[in-house]
């Protein structure tokens, strides 16, 4: 179960990036370059959505199914800055966007992470999503009413 598929990523990415994201040899038939491609892209996917289990691990059960909307986009924004970082961002073209994408999504779940931002519900069982934060442990009571009678 990925947060988002290769389609969707694809559909981001520009076509003159495609033989770069490659590698060094250019490939000029389109279904040739794009079944190279395709495993390239759902290993960008995978790595993406590994660091994103890796921020929400902490508060809800992962992997989220089914993942809310705001998941898939950082899925499909980590995915092309990962795709891109391959061949290196070229901070003072377009290519910038990528990196301020990605960079806005690792905040955004570090606000998840930090319990400052709620993507939904934690979990089904609410006691199970707490004992993934906390624990409390104490000592048994050694007054109750009715001990304490008549003092």
């Amino acid at each position: 179960m990925s947060y988002s598929t290769r389609e969707e990523v694809r559909e981001m990415l520009k076509d003159d990036a495609l033989n770069a994201i490659i590698g060094d040899t250019f490939i000029e038939d389109a279904d040739e370059r794009e079944a190279k491609v395709g495993p390239i892209i759902d290993g960008a996917i995978e790595d993406a959505d590994g660091e994103i289990d890796g921020y929400l691990a902490k508060r809800y059960t992962t992997p989220i199914t089914p993942p809310p909307k705001i998941i898939n986009k950082l899925s499909k924004d980590i995915a092309i800055y990962n795709l891109y970082s391959r061949i290196g961002i070229d901070e003072s073209s377009d290519e910038k966007n990528y990196l301020n994408r990605y960079n806005a999504a690792i905040k955004f779940l570090t606000l998840v992470a930090e319990g400052k931002v709620s993507i939904g519900p934690p979990a089904d069982d609410q006691a199970s999503a707490a004992a993934t934060g906390f624990t409390v442990k104490s000592n048994p009571r050694l007054f109750r009413r009715g001990q304490m009678k008549g003092m």
